[in-house]
């Protein structure tokens, strides 16, 4: 198969046509080899607009999702990342091209092990995979100038918002299936915050929620 080819179609035919435009982040995702984050035995559907089964029930959101998170943080080069799920690396070497350093945390330790050993064979030296509540953030290392979800939430945890520094940006995919939407929350004081609906989408769960209940007392 020609990875080469199929990684340019993927940015061309499938991420431009969902609003992502910034030059730099499609330079990124034309030179950082999907292929190596993906397991073997779906090596050859690693470019396709699909996801993609990880271990212990796990998945790889699509390209356009992932493509689509990042782009709208905005990242600017120097900021400190928290990204919650890291899956098998994959967005977090993007986001590692994008900015100055990511603390990137994952409850499953298999998965975290496995991603370690990913971002090195691509030479992605400013990450850090840690096992862990992603939920709980990672407040010794904040305040932090984006944060970033990678699965869905019945809704934002506080917890992960007071690591936000003042002006700092959270997006996240919020809501019960099947109706999810992105959402960026941006941080403007100790306590003020606001909140901005992007687009609709459905992804799987960040792993070790607890749903919020359905009675009323």
């Amino acid at each position: 198969m020609n990875f080469d080819q199929a990684r340019f179609n993927m940015v061309e035919q499938q991420i431009r046509t969902w609003q992502v435009l910034d030059l730099k982040l499609l330079d990124v995702l034309l030179k950082i080899k999907r292929e190596i984050f993906t397991p073997l035995s779906y090596q050859d559907i690693a470019y396709t607009d699909t996801e993609i089964p990880l271990a212990n029930g796990q998945t790889m959101l699509t390209p356009c999702i992932q493509a689509r998170l990042i782009h709208d943080l905005h990242l600017t080069g120097q900021e400190k990342v928290l990204e919650i799920g890291t899956g098998s690396g994959y967005s977090t070497a993007i986001l590692a091209n994008l900015c100055k350093r990511v603390i990137s945390i994952e409850c499953d330790a298999e998965l975290a092990i496995n991603a370690k050993t990913n971002l090195q064979k691509a030479s992605i030296g400013n990450a850090e995979v840690r096992v862990g509540d992603g939920l709980q953030g990672s407040p010794a290392e904040g305040p932090f100038e984006a944060i970033i979800l990678q699965g869905s939430v019945p809704e934002i945890p506080q917890q992960l918002l007071d690591q936000l520094q003042i002006n700092g940006r959270l997006i996240a995919v919020v809501g019960e299936d099947p109706m999810m939407q992105a959402c960026i929350v941006t941080r403007h004081g100790l306590e003020s915050f606001s909140h901005k609906t992007l687009w609709d989408t459905v992804i799987p769960r960040l792993e070790g929620l607890e749903e919020p209940s359905q009675f009323h007392f």
